[in-house]
This record gives structure tokens, sequence and C-alpha cells, in this order.
């Protein structure tokens, strides 16, 4: 018994002893080291408490990172917004002056009446649509969030506008504003594509697409022609050998030809992709937004067996029939193949679900 309880007093001793000498080993709290671990202590959890909470993870420290760079884009997209449309037209300009000065009076002069009627037809009737859709995109407000109803239906509020975000509706940060059905903010058109413009977007891009195609393939054998005689004419100018005359107007003629060759070329291929694009989504009743949110939601809800179903898609014949506003047969032609300035189906505010609450969706 005394043997025992002189192991335990020995044990306890030899605590004793080596908490006091921890005690001796840390700096004293009016030291200069002691003052220095003290501030650096406190200067990270200074620093983490800015940025550390429940929510924080790799995507949000990306942002962060990356937010400088969000505010350079943001501001300097703004600010050349005026510029890209200016460019648009610009190049517009220059193509329809070069097809009304070198392409259709070699169509007239060579082409039988009916593919000169065709062409007359079909190339105006393109031009109409481009120009219609875009003058239409870039100036018909896309539907903004209304800030002066409190009472409307909404799935979140907007943390930097402070107001209600009705279903489908994102904050641009360009814009600084909620869009009603935001699909994107297009530099090109200097405007938000949302619920009210999303129909002259896609007409546009589409219209513009077949424009340029029907460009490319009307001047193919010009394009051939103007660079076989600049081909041979910049041989002759490096071998210094004599080649054919040409005067100021046919140079022109030939550079001007290539010109309109390769913009339009580059262009339908350019924008072909991205009309493409946006029929595979319009098809899908999503938005270039919702198109990523719905992949993000689609894979959370697979690891939990669960699958993802889009409350707003209709089938593929009504989305493309709600976004163009078509009620009846006669409105294809007369509201997809004719310039037409109807509204859109709905306030942008209040959306028709496609199932019933009791089907599965993720809440």
């Amino acid at each position: 018994m005394r043997s025992s309880s002189s192991w335990r007093c020995q044990l306890s001793r030899a605590m004793r002893l080596a908490l006091r000498w921890c005690r001796r080993r840390r700096p004293q709290r009016g030291a200069p080291g002691a003052r220095l671990l003290e501030l650096w202590s406190y200067g990270a959890l200074l620093l983490k408490s800015l940025y550390s909470n429940s929510l924080s993870d790799g995507d949000t420290l990306l942002d962060c990172a990356f937010e400088p760079v969000y505010w350079i884009v943001d501001n300097v997209t703004r600010w050349f917004g005026a510029v890209f449309v200016c460019l648009v037209v610009l190049l517009t300009t220059s193509v329809v002056v070069i097809v009304y000065l070198f392409v259709l009076p070699t169509i007239i002069s060579t082409y039988p009446s009916y593919w000169v009627a065709w062409h007359l037809s079909c190339g105006h009737w393109l031009l109409v649509m481009v120009v219609f859709h875009y003058y239409k995109v870039t100036t018909t407000s896309p539907g903004h969030s209304p800030k002066d109803k409190i009472h409307i239906p909404s799935v979140s509020i907007c943390k930097k506008c402070i107001t209600p975000k009705p279903p489908r509706t994102h904050h641009c940060s360009i814009c600084n504003t909620c869009v009603l059905k935001m699909d994107h903010h297009c530099p090109w058109v200097n405007n938000c594509v949302g619920h009210f413009n999303h129909r002259y977007f896609f007409c546009f891009c589409l219209y513009m697409t077949l424009g340029c195609f029907y460009c490319s393939m009307s001047s193919k054998t010009l394009f051939l022609e103007a660079y076989d005689a600049i081909e041979v004419s910049i041989y002759c100018r490096f071998y210094q050998t004599p080649g054919p005359t040409e005067t100021f107007p046919e140079t022109t003629a030939q550079k001007s030809i290539i010109f309109l060759w390769v913009l339009t070329s580059t262009v339908c291929v350019a924008l072909g992709g991205l009309t493409l694009w946006h029929m595979i989504i319009i098809s899908r009743g999503e938005t270039s937004v919702e198109r990523h949110i719905n992949n993000k939601e689609t894979r959370r809800l697979r690891e939990k067996g669960k699958v993802f179903k889009n409350p707003y898609h209709h089938g593929p014949m009504n989305n493309w029939k709600l976004l163009l506003g078509v009620e009846k047969r006669s409105h294809w032609f007369t509201r997809v193949l004719l310039p037409s300035s109807h509204l859109p189906d709905g306030d942008g505010i209040m959306w028709d679900f496609s199932f019933a609450r009791s089907d599965p969706m993720a809440i």
C-alpha cells in the first residue's frame, strides 16, 4: 500500500516539474517575442474572419481572387458596348456596299432572269430581317425586376439590388440591375438579352448567319478570280516580270471582293456556332445562365440517386412556340419570316411549370 502511494506521488511530482519547465520556456507576457506572437495571431484571425465562414469553399475563394478581373471586364464591356455596336454597323454597311457595287452587277449581267429575281428577293429579305432585328435587340429593354412592388412571386432577394428576384431572374453586373429571364449580356448589341428581346437576339443571329452564308456563296466565283489575279500580280512583282495591266478600279474591286468573302465566311462560321448553341438550349427550355445552373444541379442530384427535371421545359416544339410567339400556323409566316414587333408570352415574372408540384424535383 505504501509502495503504491509512493509511486503515485513520484508521478505527480514529475508532472508538476514538467509543467513548471514548460511555463519557464514560454516567453513572459511583457517580452517582445510574446507581443509579436500575439499580434501575429490576432492578424491571422482577423484576416481569416474576412473570408472564412460556414459557406466558404473553393469556388468562393476563387471568386474573391478574380473579383478585380471581373470588375475590369464589366467596366470595359460597359464602356466599349457603343464601340462594338458602331463596329457591327460599319462592317455590315461595308458588306452591303460591296455587294451592291460588285456582286449584284455581276449577277444581273451573267445569270438568267429567274436567278436574278431570286437573288434580289432573297438578298433584300435577309437584309431587312438583319437590320430590323438588330435595331430591336439594341433598343428593346430585356425587362427588369420591379423595384416598387414588394408582393411579387420571388425565389430569393438580390444581394446587390436588395429587391425580390422572380424566377429565372438574374443580376447583370454590367447593367447593374436584375434582368427577367436573363440569358447573357451581349457587348455586340450593348444590351442584356432577356425576356422581352430574346426573340430579337436569336432572330438576328439566325438571319445574320444566313446573310453571311448567302454573301459568301454568291461571291465565291468572284473571290477565286480576284485571288488568282492578286496572286499573279504579286508573283510578277516579286520576280520583276511584266504582268497584266490593271487599273485602280479593278484592283479595288478585287480587294473588296476578298474582304467581303473572308469577312462573311468568318462571321458565318463563328456566329453559326453561337446560333446552333442557342437553338439547342432553346429546345430544352433553358437560357445560357440556366444551362450552367441546371448542369450543376443535375450532377448534385445524381450523386443522391435523384433526377433533375427542368420546370420550364414544355417540349421542343412548345419551347420554340413560346419564344417566337407562335399561337397559330399563320404566325410562322407573319411573326417569324417577316418583321414583327409582337410581345413575348407572359410578363417575365409569372411562369407556367411543365409538371405538378407532386413530381420529383429539387426545390
